[in-house]
């Protein structure tokens, strides 16, 4: 799969439609990714649509050499680091999950009771490690490209996520043995 390039290549071209798949395609994800970020939904959406907006706009700057989901995921995560230093101030994680739009969004991307339960212990790791697990293991991103997207380096993300698992591995052994 080319991770949408033959689509962003049409797009290039002329064809709008090819537009529309991107969008498609990548709106749901990357949307889910930068609500890791800022802990609030309709934020995400707001910034995920800019993000689009960004290369409606400015086509020609994706030059093909990473995919065509790594550079969203990038400009998605630059964008919301700017959102957060404008708010000057993170919202606990607690009340980000709490929230209705973010459990609405969880319920629809996290559909069985085992899925939420990982999520769940998910939200309990860091912030850097939740993002390079979703960035891994949801979104399917190689090490090289979640380096690329955390601004760090394939060790850094290596280590993040050796010690993602081995903290989801108490937190799943203690909390979710009904759910194995």
């Amino acid at each position: 799969m080319d991770n949408g390039a033959s689509s962003y290549r049409r797009f290039l071209d002329g064809d709008e439609a090819a537009f529309d798949l991107v969008v498609r395609e990548y709106r749901e994800p990357l949307t889910f990714f930068i609500s890791r970020y800022v802990h609030d939904t309709s934020a995400a959406e707001d910034i995920a649509i800019d993000v689009f907006m960004y290369i409606l706009v400015h086509p020609k700057r994706y030059n093909f050499k990473v995919s065509l989901k790594t550079y969203l995921f990038m400009l998605g995560r630059s964008r919301a680091i700017d959102f957060l230093r404008r708010q000057k101030r993170l919202m606990p994680l607690e009340e980000a999950l709490l929230s209705e739009d973010y459990m609405s969004l969880e319920s629809v991307i996290l559909a069985d009771q085992r899925k939420k339960a990982v999520n769940e212990a998910i939200s309990k790791l860091g912030t850097d490690m939740q993002i390079a697990v979703h960035l891994v293991y949801f979104e399917e991103l190689t090490y090289e490209e979640t380096a690329r997207v955390m601004k760090k380096s394939k060790k850094q993300v290596d280590n993040l996520l050796y010690r993602a698992k081995k903290e989801l591995r108490t937190i799943l052994g203690k909390e979710g043995e009904e759910l194995l």
